[in-house]
Formats: structure tokens, sequence, C-alpha cells
């Protein structure tokens, strides 16, 4: 381990064999094997300026990570620092102007629960594990954003330190077109610090779930699509297929067995939700969980695991699932457990909106967002799990109108999220702020001087 010091601050860096590199280099995907030259573990914005000028004189370029979800999208950090920014939790709430301000590796379970005791809610995800400033900054899509759009596009200020080192403050009165490529661009213009967004007054909602058996999956899946033109914004509704595993952790209602479930969350009472999904429960779910619920719950109805596990997954966008593309999608999604999980979410309402002022990513297109992923522990499960996915893309393919950036766990060129301005236009900024292209975030964006 070295320790690097200077008149303000102390900034630990650790080198390949330093008691917990393994650690500061772990992903959420056990697959991913990440391998920079150092690692640093600021605690704070000084630090990360240190550690940046460390990365600046060794000529290494710079990664940034919080809480390591996301990582598989990035190409490789060999000749590069990973400044692992963990440590950087802090979180501020101010309950009546509706803001939240938190460090850099501050996840969802930082700040929900705090915020659900005031009746409010963030733009979270499905899982409460998932660090907000990288959430935020591929697009962020919840339980919340048919009403209320994504979670970007709720960001007011974004702290960082440039790629020369630099600490600043980027919000839509300082260095705007920083601000505006922060919100869709990723992590390819700094280190993040710290960010500062809006929060949702949440004064009514109800939440659960319908759990069918898994070989009703196609009955479920098409009784559901045939409703979402009628569903309002305040009702954001999923079908997850999910193969529970036969491990402890698991609750003994659910352990080893698949389910097709309907999982609900609506702005409004209870007897509302209930006509809305009326259809559904007629189809007779053998578990209903819908009541009403505090905004705290919105973070445990996916059910999404929480310790990191090996998996592959793919995803797309689409218009509709026509009839074929249902019974498909029930067809790869059974009991053979390939896919561990395919998720089907009604996006749509305000994901189609582009509020005034919003960055790079304010919108996404489509009303269906498809996501199926698989859980390989060998070389056989891992041959199943690539069959099943591969499956999954060929039954999308043709229906796909775009991709969400922060489900594509995989190095891409990064340009086809963006219509050609736009991906001009963050190339411009990138080359601004970091024409040599040291920064590089899991969805590279390449300054406009350097070839795509």
């Amino acid at each position: 381990m070295t320790t690097l010091e200077t008149a303000s601050t102390t900034c630990t860096v650790l080198s390949p064999g330093d008691a917990g590199w393994d650690e500061a280099r772990s992903t959420f995907n056990l697959l991913d094997d990440q391998r920079p030259e150092l690692i640093a573990l600021p605690r704070d914005a000084d630090e990360v300026v240190e550690a940046v000028a460390i990365a600046k004189r060794a000529g290494l370029r710079i990664g940034a990570q919080g809480t390591g979800h996301g990582a598989s999208s990035r190409d490789t950090l060999a000749g590069a620092m990973l400044v692992n920014t963990s440590r950087m939790t802090g979180v501020d709430i101010d309950p009546v102007a509706r803001r939240v301000r938190v460090g850099a590796a501050a996840k969802w379970q930082h700040v929900a629960p705090l915020l659900s005791e005031r009746g409010l809610a963030g733009l979270h995800g499905s899982s409460l594990d998932v660090g907000i400033a990288g959430y935020s900054m591929g697009g962020g899509i919840g339980w919340l954003t048919r009403r209320h759009g994504l979670q970007t596009n709720a960001v007011r200020a974004i702290e960082l330190v440039t790629a020369e080192g630099e600490a600043i403050r980027a919000d839509a009165d300082h260095h705007a077109d920083l601000f505006w490529a922060l919100r869709g661009g990723g992590g390819n213009f700094g280190v993040v610090t710290a960010i500062e967004f809006e929060v949702v007054a949440v004064p009514e909602l109800a939440a659960g779930a319908f759990f069918f058996p898994v070989d009703r999956a196609a009955e479920v899946l098409a009784t559901w699509t045939r409703l979402l033109p009628a569903f309002p914004e305040e009702l954001t509704t999923w079908v997850s297929v999910i193969h529970f595993p036969p491990t402890p952790d698991v609750p003994d209602v659910v352990r080893g067995q698949s389910f097709a479930i309907v999982m609900a969350a609506h702005l409004g009472p209870e007897s509302e939700a209930r006509r809305l999904l009326g259809p559904l429960e007629d189809l007779g779910p053998a578990m209903d969980t819908l009541g009403r619920q505090e905004p705290i719950a919105l973070g445990t109805l996916a059910m999404d695991p929480e310790s990191p596990l090996p998996y592959r997954s793919t995803t797309a966008l689409v218009d509709e699932l026509p009839d074929d593309a249902v019974g498909a999608l029930a067809g790869l999604a059974g009991t053979d457990g390939a896919l561990a999980l395919l998720q089907v979410r009604h996006i749509g309402g305000a994901f189609s909106r582009r509020p005034e002022g919003a960055g790079a990513r304010a919108t996404l297109p489509g009303e269906i967002l498809v996501f199926g992923l698989g859980v390989p522990m060998d070389a056989e499960s891992d041959a199943a799990v690539t069959r099943g996915l591969a499956g999954l893309d060929a039954v999308l393919s043709p229906l796909a109108v775009g991709e969400y950036p922060n489900f594509v766990e995989h190095p891409v060129d990064a340009s086809r999220f963006f219509d050609e301005a736009t991906w001009a236009r963050l190339r411009a900024v990138k080359a601004a702020w970091d024409p040599s292209d040291r920064v590089r975030g899991n969805h590279h964006v390449p300054p406009a001087s350097v070839a795509a």
C-alpha cells in the first residue's frame, strides 16, 4: 500500500498484491475481472484531486467506480488507475426543498428509508443496492418513472474532478454544456464526487404483486400486454418470470420455485389499482400481496438479488409485443431455468417527454423494456445461459426500437444509444474537458479529436 501526502490531504493508493486489492477491484457481477495498474481510495473530493494528479504523473488513464454496478460495460482498465469512491457515501436531505445531495458512492439504500419517513421518494430503480451517481448519469428508470420521468431529469447539480484535476460544480448556471453531457453521457467527463437531485412527494401508494405458476406465463403476459394502453401514468407494472434459487437467503414461500409475477406500483388508492388490474386478478393468482404501502416498499418489490453474483444479460426497448413474441418469451422463460429472470416492464408516459433544460439522455423510446438475465455457475450452465440470451435476442431484434444504456452490460459502440446530433455534441464536450481521453466511462464517449 502506498500513501501519498500533500499539505491538505492523504490519499491511499493500492498496488497489485496489497491487502485489500481484490476487494477494491471487485464488482457486483462476479464475472468481471478488473485489472487496473493502481487503485485509489479517496475519502473526499480533495483526495480525488490528489488521485487524479497521481494518475497524471504516472501516465495512467482514469476509471471511476462507486459501487461496482455496471462495470461490465467498461472495455478495460489496463494502463489505468481505478478511483474507487466507495468511502464517499455522505447524505444530506432537505425535505422542505425536496432536494438531496449525496456522495459519489451513496446507494439508494442510504437515502430511500430517510425519504420514506417523510412521505417522499427518489426516482430509484428496482434495487436500493445500486449507486445513485452512476444510475442517474445513465438515465435511471424505476417504479415512478412513468409519472415523473427519468432520474437524470431530476438531477440539479454534479460535483466532479476534471481530467486536469480541478474540482468543479456543474449545474444549469455553471458549466452548462458539461452538466448537459453528464446527464446521459455517464462518467466520461471527470470523477464525480457528489450529486444533487430533487425527489417527489408520494401521498398515497398501492404496491404489490400477483404470483402465478410459471406454466401460466404466456397467459399472464398476453393479458398484461392487452391492458397496457388503458393504464394511466400513475400505474407502473412489470411482469417478471423468476426462477428462485433453493438457497437459504430466499424466503420459504418462493424458495426453489418458479413464478410469473405481475408487479405493480400505483400512485393512488388500492381500490383503483385493483380496478385497473382486474383482468389480471381475475386470472386467480396463487399469491396476492397488493396493498397500501409506504414508499420504501418500492425498493424490494422487484425482489432483486442483494449479493454479488455471476451473470450475463441482454435487453431491448420495443413498441409492442405481438402474440407470437409473447409466446416466444414465455417459452424462453420456461422451467429449464437457463434465464433466471425474464422481466418485461411497461414504460411510456413520461419516459417519452423531454423536459426543458434536460441533458443528453432525457427520454427513452418504446412502450416496453425487456430484460433477460442468466446466472452461469459452470461451463455447462454458461452454455445454456448463452443459448437462452441468444434466443431472446432473436425474438427482440426485429422489434427493437432502442436500448437503455444502463442495462447494456458489455462493451459496445456507445454512439448507438444516441441520435447523430447528440453524439456529436457529447464528443465535443468531451474534447473540451478531456481532449486526451484520460477519463474512461463505462460506455466510452471519445473526444471529437479521437476516432470513435
